[in-house]
């Protein structure tokens, strides 16, 4: 089970996906190296299997670099705002976040079904997180956010032109805030968020994804890396 939120050294049971015992230790690859061309620190790769499920989906395996997930039906991540229910069973899989620091997500797009959903998690506990990504809402792909703080917001501008291609989601923490920025295939990022998230906290970060409405939704994650927080806002 989580403790405040932050995975214990062992998945939960249920799904075949081996976890370590420890904290991953992170390896810089060749293009990570390069950083990209907004000149930010590089960031250093993660394992899938360094990371543990907060709730373990219905599949998930490594297929080369990648891994796939199958989202159970029903999942979700909400706090009573506006649709008045509480839902803690999204599928993340997360690894101790440090503070200040940056995780970084990437993933394939190709999902088109009402709730669709797919990005990043930066949890505290169930009443404090962060999930940014892309989602499918009223028939178009969109990138968004939603903070909780004890009641969730949800923040959202369409992108229908990213549909099936590859989208990274960032999330820098640093001091009382977390930025969160998106982009597709090798565009620049562009600003999302800035929003408000309690200082000096431990948290836990790594891919989600979920399915409200429907049973089936695969997705394949590209990548999952960490490293130093933004240096500056622009």
């Amino acid at each position: 089970m989580l403790v405040d939120g932050v995975p214990p050294a062992a998945g939960r049971p249920g799904v075949a996906l081996r976890h370590t015992a420890d904290v991953p230790t992170p390896r810089t690859t060749q293009d990570d190296a390069a950083g990209d061309s907004s000149g930010r620190d590089p960031l250093a790769v993660l394992p899938w299997s360094g990371g543990s499920w907060t709730t373990p989906p219905v599949a998930a395996s490594e297929e080369g670099a990648d891994l796939l997930v199958t989202a159970a039906e029903g999942s979700d991540a909400w706090r009573h705002t506006a649709y008045g229910f509480v839902h803690d069973d999204a599928h993340a899989l997360l690894a101790p976040l440090t503070d200040p620091g940056a995780v970084e997500v990437s993933l394939d797009a190709s999902f088109g079904e009402q709730f669709d959903q797919a990005g990043l998690v930066l949890r505290a506990d169930a009443r404090t997180w962060l999930k940014a990504g892309v989602e499918v809402s009223d028939g178009a792909l969109q990138v968004g956010a939603v903070v909780t703080l004890g009641r969730s917001d949800w923040s959202v501008a369409p992108v229908p032109e990213w549909a099936g291609r590859r989208v990274t989601v960032r999330a820098s923490r640093a001091g009382d805030a977390v930025t969160v920025r998106a982009r597709v295939d090798d565009e620049p990022f562009r600003l999302v968020r800035v929003a408000p998230f309690p200082a000096g906290v431990p948290v836990a970060a790594g891919p989600y994804c979920c399915a409200p409405t429907r049973a089936g939704l695969v997705v394949r994650f590209r990548r999952w890396a960490v490293g130093p927080a933004d240096a500056a806002l622009h």
